[in-house]
């Protein structure tokens, strides 16, 4: 028990720049209290005391702002971060390595009782704040779900998820966006670089636009060289010259 313990505050410890010491991640981490406590509830949940687990997670409710279903099942090294108002399922599987953030819900659009109606996180996965998850698929390994994201089918591994309804961005390689060459690096609300799809599909734009800008003013050059050839006149103001600033544009969308 001490040693689960002892893992649990020194995930938070490496995961959270605010955290000092063991002692006030002992003391004034709401997540790792709600932890604690589910792991009782979950206990008396798989032994037959179902009042009692349901009890128990009502007073963690009130005393961290988390409400996790006793039934659900919780890996080692989870870190609720901040992670006032989550909401965790009764059939939600969360993986070892997980970072949730506040105002996360892993629900169930299902209303048979038995079925397999919350979601399942893989190992390492960052849900950030806001975000919803709902419905009984799985959510890869090293994957992750944007801030305020509803995530409504499988989310593959590495891969992220943004948007309403989400859409799901492909990782690079085959790998998590937090892995950087052989080291793994822990990102913040899940966030990394190339991750919004619409400013991806801007810059194809710009970039396209910035193209065919070029080639007109390559065709008018090529023109001109021809009426020259031929000694015929153009009107001086005729041919357009390259005048797209792409580059401003990308740095618009960078701001």
């Amino acid at each position: 028990m001490f040693s689960r313990l002892r893992s649990d505050i020194q995930c938070i410890l490496d995961r959270d720049p605010a955290a000092r010491t063991a002692w006030e991640v002992l003391t004034c981490y709401p997540g790792l209290h709600a932890l604690v406590l589910h792991r009782r509830a979950h206990w008396c949940w798989n032994h037959g005391f179902k009042w009692l687990g349901r009890f128990i997670s009502h007073v963690s409710r009130g005393l961290t702002g988390i409400e996790i279903h006793p039934g659900a099942k919780i890996g080692e090294r989870v870190f609720f971060d901040h992670a006032m108002g989550v909401v965790v399922g009764e059939t939600a599987e969360i993986g070892d390595g997980c970072t949730i953030y506040q105002g996360v819900t892993l629900g169930g659009t299902s209303l048979y009782k038995g079925a397999k109606r919350h979601p399942t996180l893989g190992k390492d996965v960052v849900v950030s704040a806001g975000a919803k998850v709902l419905g009984g698929f799985e959510v890869g390994d090293g994957a992750k779900i944007g801030s305020n994201a509803v995530v409504i089918k499988p989310v593959p591994a590495g891969a992220t998820a943004v948007g309403i309804p989400a859409r799901i961005i492909p990782s690079k390689a085959g790998e998590s966006a937090d892995v950087s060459g052989t080291e793994r690096k822990f990102n913040a609300y899940g966030i990394t670089q190339d991750d919004d799809p619409v400013s991806q599909a801007l810059r194809g734009l710009i970039d396209n636009a910035a193209g065919q800008e070029h080639q007109i003013a390559m065709i008018w050059q090529a023109l001109e060289q021809l009426c020259a050839q031929q000694q015929l006149a153009m009107p001086s103001d005729a041919a357009p010259r390259e005048s797209f600033e792409a580059d401003k544009f990308n740095q618009l969308l960078d701001k």
